[in-house]
């Protein structure tokens, strides 16, 4: 018997290929920045915030979905879901769902908490007079002055949240007040004004972007990262110099008799260890345990690999390190010679990668939209803007512009993409506006999702 609010029947619509396409472009405002930003797919965003989270996550981008009309008939998949398939649906889910296809996330401040009952909400963004809720699963956490942001719908003469909803810290509460009063504040404003339901149900990605970025900032900043044996993550490179006449061939044949040593190619091995599933040593409080295993019983403790005159072992400790040196200078002898150590933290190996910034070739990014070509060669991003609050209406993103193209050309590229919005759009505004482009000569080749515009200039 389904509950009152369960929403299968809609997520099995949701696999429609009208209706697919549509939570593509409205996945896409939630989480393409989060992920563009990371370098990362959706699934990797579970390894560091877990699943429940993440799920909760979708549960906002799919409630949000829920309530978008798109063009064509038909427009809206709650409307079409009840108009085909409500018969099956008991009254309570009927009215939860009618419910979700109008509602508005918000932020709201929590008070007078009754654990497995109730609490009072008062919205932060709209105004008006706290209103009593109706849940029993939340309200064993909640804390008196909590923030959240939720969607509060009345169902049946009573106001509960739905699925997603998305405890805000200080940090990203502010965050959110000045990204809404970007787009809804006037110039220099400093007080955020009232905002319709269907503005702010027009910036609801907003609420997942916001919370999202903070979560894994927060995640990312652990005291400290340790592997499954409890080491402390410290990354060893090993460089055992060759001795004068050693052969490829004599290398491997000593190598691959060491135990736990998998050859993957004539010059790289994987350094595996048996270790049983539930074995790994208990984590300390405030630490992150992270490893690379083959499969659920072999964990890689380290890499080996011939580089021209060299054998160089990698591992993620000092403790491997020291157990793979001593591995390897018993089983090779006087085919190596005294190794030279690196030692590098994992805040060195971040700050040696290339940095990013918005002018960079195409493949340094994650996919841009679902044409690109993968093919091309010479092809340059231009995928954001930022400039202060204050100064903004004085030309700076114009001349961001014009250096980012001047530099991009003088770096060999031969074309530049963009992707900025009209005007009007409310999300993806950091890419820039349509019109700026088009005064200095780009021309669209297609768009990306409903609101980006993928723009062109060649030399």
């Amino acid at each position: 018997m389904p509950t009152s609010h369960d929403l299968n029947g809609l997520m099995k619509f949701l696999s429609r290929d009208e209706w697919r396409e549509c939570f593509e472009e409205v996945f896409d405002d939630h989480f393409g920045p989060i992920l563009g930003e990371g370098d990362m797919e959706f699934e990797d965003l579970a390894e560091v915030l877990g699943d429940d989270r993440v799920m909760n996550l979708w549960g906002c981008a799919f409630e949000d979905f829920l309530t978008q009309d798109f063009e064509g008939e038909p427009s809206n998949i709650v409307d079409e879901y009840l108009k085909r398939r409500g018969w099956k649906e008991n009254a309570q889910t009927r009215a939860y769902m009618g419910a979700l296809r109008t509602s508005v996330m918000s932020l709201y401040e929590v008070s007078d908490v009754v654990p497995g009952q109730s609490f009072m909400a008062r919205d932060l963004l709209r105004g008006g007079e706290p209103i009593a809720v109706k849940e029993g699963t939340a309200t064993k956490t909640l804390k008196q002055w909590d923030k959240i942001a939720a969607r509060i719908v009345p169902v049946l003469g009573k106001n509960i949240l739905t699925g997603g909803v998305l405890p805000f810290t200080r940090e990203a509460t502010q965050s959110l007040f000045d990204a809404l009063l970007d787009v809804f504040g006037k110039k220099n404003a400093r007080k955020l004004p009232a905002i319709r339901d269907e503005d702010l149900r027009a910036v609801a990605f907003t609420f997942t972007l916001i919370w999202g970025f903070d979560a894994l900032g927060k995640a990312l900043d652990m005291p400290m990262l340790q592997n499954a044996e409890g080491d402390e993550f410290m990354f060893h490179d090993v460089r055992f110099p060759l001795a004068a006449g050693a052969t490829q061939q004599d290398i491997a044949a000593r190598l691959n008799g060491i135990a736990g040593m998998s050859q993957e190619n004539a010059q790289f091995w994987n350094w595996l260890e048996y270790m049983p599933p539930g074995e790994d040593k208990p984590k300390e409080a405030g630490t992150l345990s992270l490893d690379t295993a083959m499969d659920s019983s072999w964990r890689v403790l380290g890499n080996v690999e011939l580089k021209g005159g060299f054998l160089c072992l990698s591992a993620n400790s000092a403790e491997r390190a020291e157990k793979g040196t001593a591995l390897i200078q018993r089983a090779l002898g006087d085919l190596v010679r005294t190794p030279l150590t690196e030692i590098r933290t994992i805040q060195q190996m971040m700050a040696e990668r290339p940095a990013k910034d918005g002018r960079t070739p195409r493949e340094t990014y994650r996919k841009l939209s679902q044409e690109q070509d993968d093919s091309e060669a010479g092809v340059w991003s231009i995928v954001c803007f930022y400039v202060p609050r204050a100064s903004r209406g004085r030309g700076l993103a114009s001349a961001l512009l014009d250096g980012a193209i001047d530099h991009a050309f003088a770096k060999g590229a031969r074309t530049i993409e963009a992707y900025p919005v009209d005007q009007a759009s409310p999300s993806y505004r950091f890419m820039g506006f349509r019109e700026m482009f088009v005064a200095r000569g780009f021309h669209e080749i297609g768009m990306a999702g409903s609101r980006r515009h993928v723009m062109r200039l060649e030399r």
